[in-house]
């Protein structure tokens, strides 16, 4: 049975009434408390603009797809990005048209090494736009990437799902680009269950990223406002035929609107953000210094007062001594839930399996930590009694080894 999770979520008092709010207003369907989620998300970001959709998989498809429409970027036009990441990355790039491109990984952060981008830019034509990914709430260095933008022309795309409220420079991930995308997916430091958000500075992005997740149409609005006979959209048009302009649609788009049940939940959520914020922060930095004498073993994660962690990962230095495999089945055994660190896509996933030949031997940091990187859980609610069970379980499992 397992007793540490990997991620948790309890709902307490708060939690169902404001569900049961939901359910008495009798709008399930995105309406005040989407609305009321988006501004304050923005606020705790830093951006002017905020858009929710119903997955971080949906924010990052509708914030390449606006960016592609603005930017008049044809198909197969490339992002360069990291190899280490959660697969939706990539496949939003490719569900977009675009063509996904990969440069290696510092090891310590997880995160795309602006150097190594820029020997890829170099060498490969139509490249538009640099992706990095704030893994595990890791920042890439973004003074980097963003000087490479200006060098090259490039438009730069957080992909901040895992990290809610790292710091970088006195700035939050997310808005230190064109546009930030984020998830609340349920192991994440702010949980909805299934929703996610872009966040932008720039109001044309803004404006199409509504339209786009809304199948294109022809109204905008944050919240649709036609039965209080308001439609700001149809007071507006001169045109002589019955126009409906939630029924009119002037671009291609999707159905990515989140729920109220997400919204309400994440509202929630943001309340105590810097308490969960916190306890994660404690919890990694009780556990390194718990773990220390393995670190012959393991690399435990980089620790700071300015990131905030999505999880607790470790990097197996010596897999002669002990394999991923073998350990992650006995921390499993004993009641630790793992994950691996999601693996290199071109040379370990086998959907990217036709870009292997291309990269192998290129990607050697991305595919060691593909190979032997692996996380647990560092969440809000793991108890002392828990921390300390953690670190006596590595030690006699990596005693033995």
């Amino acid at each position: 049975m397992l007793r540490i999770r990997v991620g948790d979520l309890k709902l307490g008092r708060e939690e169902k009434e404001i569900i049961n709010e939901v359910l008495d207003s009798g709008r399930l369907s995105e309406g005040a408390k989407v609305k009321a989620f988006e501004a304050k998300w923005a606020n705790f970001i830093g951006t002017k603009y905020c858009v929710a959709v119903n997955s971080g998989t949906s924010a990052l498809i509708t914030g390449l797809f606006a960016l592609k429409h603005l930017l008049k970027l044809e198909d197969r036009a490339k992002v360069i990005t990291s190899p280490l990441t959660f697969i939706a990355t990539v496949n939003s790039i490719v569900a977009c048209g675009l063509e996904p491109v990969f440069a290696d990984i510092d090891k310590e952060t997880f995160a795309i090494k602006a150097d190594e981008a820029e020997k890829v830019i170099k060498k490969e034509k139509g490249i538009k736009v640099i992706l990095p990914v704030h893994l595990m709430g890791y920042p890439a260095d973004m003074d980097k990437i963003n000087g490479l933008a200006k060098k090259y022309n490039l438009t730069v795309v957080e992909d901040a799902a895992q990290a809610h409220g790292t710091i970088y420079k006195g700035k939050k991930l997310g808005s230190l680009s064109s546009l930030g995308c984020f998830s609340f997916y349920i192991a994440h430091n702010v949980q909805a269950g299934e929703m996610g958000a872009v966040v932008t500075d720039d109001y044309r992005i803004y404006q199409l990223m509504k339209k786009i997740k809304a199948h294109g149409r022809m109204c905008d609005c944050s919240v649709c406002t036609r039965a209080q006979g308001v439609c700001p959209p149809l007071k507006s048009y001169k045109g002589t035929e019955d126009f409906d302009p939630r029924f009119y649609h002037d671009m291609f788009g999707f159905n990515f609107k989140a729920m109220e049940f997400q919204a309400a939940l994440g509202l929630v959520q943001l309340k105590r953000v810097e308490e969960i914020i916190g306890k994660r922060k404690y919890n990694v930095r009780y556990l390194n210094i718990g773990l220390e004498s393995l670190n012959e073993v393991l690399a435990l994660p980089k620790f700071s007062e300015d990131i905030s962690y999505l999880a607790y990962p470790l990097v197996i230095k010596r897999p002669e001594i002990i394999s991923r495999m073998v350990l992650r089945q006995k921390l499993e055994k004993a009641g630790i839930e793992t994950r691996p660190l999601f693996g290199c896509i071109p040379t370990q996933q086998p959907a990217y399996k036709h870009l292997k030949e291309k990269y192998s031997g290129k990607l050697p940091n991305a595919d060691y930590i593909g190979l032997n990187g692996f996380y647990i859980g560092c969440h809000q609610y793991l108890t002392q009694e828990d921390l300390d069970y953690i670190i006596e379980t590595f030690k006699g499992i990596l005693k033995g080894a």
